[in-house]
């Protein structure tokens, strides 16, 4: 069964670094585009990365120069290295994956990861 796995959260002081990981399991990687979303208490989920399946990647602007998105086609894994973080970037961090090619799950969400930025 498809499934998307988050990990790697946890809490950091302002400044420091976290590398957020998304097994992708049971998916065929390159067919998928696969984002980044975060969600603070009190507000909306929003777009924070993505990965294209043609390998295009974009950010929002909030992270632009602090986070880099990759992924690992071979072992089904997308990660999200945040840097720089700052107590606004404190949500619990969500990835997706939508489907552009071939067949299998047309969109998927992980359960999602805490990121806490404190000091």
């Amino acid at each position: 069964q498809a499934r998307l796995v988050e990990s790697g959260g946890g809490l950091v002081q302002p400044g420091g670094s976290l590398r957020l990981s998304c097994a992708a399991g049971g998916f065929t990687l390159p067919w998928y585009d696969v984002s980044w979303h975060r969600q603070a208490p009190g507000k909306e989920r929003e777009f924070v990365a993505i990965f294209t399946a043609d390998r295009r990647t974009n950010y929002a602007n909030s992270v632009k120069g602090r986070f880099i998105i990759s992924r690992d086609n071979v072992n089904k894994v997308v990660y999200l290295q945040m840097n720089k973080l700052k107590p606004d970037d404190t949500a619990v961090y969500y990835c997706k994956a939508d489907r552009q090619y071939g067949s299998g799950p047309a969109s998927s969400w992980g359960q999602g990861t805490q990121v806490t930025v404190s000091a």
